[in-house]
């Protein structure tokens, strides 16, 4: 069994609709639908985070607070924007990758949220990456019901950053419970996710795919993946692309882009988007 970890409180943040935090929140309880497998996590009531807080009570588990440290720019765009996303939860999407996923994180410390990443969850819930190989392997459907599963009890609650995993947009069910806050899709180029991808064996397995296939087979097989799931993503609230963003900085390469350039750009996507709904709001009142 995985240890209890502290996490975020429980509430609706259904974005369109009921983005305000509850004075009190109730205790969610994960328990994936995997056979033989006990209840895995549990998240009960805590305190968020603050910019320089790690908390080893979460070692080894999904829910991480990271150390870096914003730079003033980001500090002031996460102050600016705090009072209007009132705890509503942040979903980033795309192929997983090294960037995605430290963006997560990165956004999480800057607005004080946690950070979750939904593939980590199904693997600590089935005892590790050999046994969630094992599982897709065996039962495919089941698997990706998982995924929802997941989705699902993340949903219910508010203040996270999720890393939402490849086969998020597999269903319009898992569509619809991205729905519940900011879905944001960062577009890595797919030669760059390849390139890390054959250096890290554990990224291949992530990326569900075989760790003894070469470059151009790993980039071929995510080409398809982008094919497959580029509509879903198209649905986004908003879209960060690293390789836009460096041609904005000047960038003579795309790995100079670091995760403060995109943090910066995802929160004032979150800005922009905060603002529109503002103004729907002030629009749809009656004289």
């Amino acid at each position: 069994m995985v240890g209890v970890i502290p996490a975020a409180p429980c509430l609706d943040t259904r974005f369109s609709f009921n983005s305000s935090l509850h004075s009190q929140f109730p205790t969610c309880t994960f328990i994936p639908p995997f056979p033989n497998t006990p209840l895995a996590l549990s998240f009960t009531k805590s305190t968020p985070p603050t910019y320089s807080l790690r908390d080893d009570t979460a070692s080894g588990s999904t829910m991480e607070i990271a150390e870096v440290e914003p730079n003033s720019a980001v500090k002031k765009k996460a102050e600016d924007i705090a009072s209007e996303l009132r705890g509503t939860s942040i979903y980033l999407v795309g192929i997983n990758s090294k960037m995605k996923t430290s963006l997560g994180k990165f956004i999480a410390e800057t607005l004080r949220y946690y950070f979750f990443d939904s593939d980590k969850l199904i693997e600590e819930a089935t005892g590790g990456s050999a046994a969630v190989k094992s599982f897709r392997e065996r039962d495919w459907k089941g698997f990706r019901e998982s995924e929802t599963e997941v989705l699902k009890q993340l949903s219910s609650m508010g203040r996270l950053v999720v890393s939402a995993g490849n086969g998020a947009f597999e269903s319009p069910t898992n569509l619809s419970l991205l729905r519940h806050g900011i879905l944001i899709w960062i577009d890595i180029p797919l030669d760059m996710i390849a390139k890390e991808a054959v250096e890290d064996e554990l990224q291949l397995s992530e990326l569900e795919l075989s760790p003894t296939v070469s470059y151009p087979e790993v980039l071929d097989q995510l080409t398809a993946l982008y094919k497959q799931m580029q509509d879903g993503y198209a649905t986004a609230d908003a879209t960060i692309s690293l390789q836009k963003l460096a041609q904005q900085l000047g960038y003579d390469a795309l790995d100079a882009v670091t995760e403060e350039d995109m943090g910066l750009e995802v929160l004032k996507e979150i800005e922009r988007l905060m603002r529109v709904k503002k103004l729907m709001e002030e629009a749809a009142r009656p004289f």
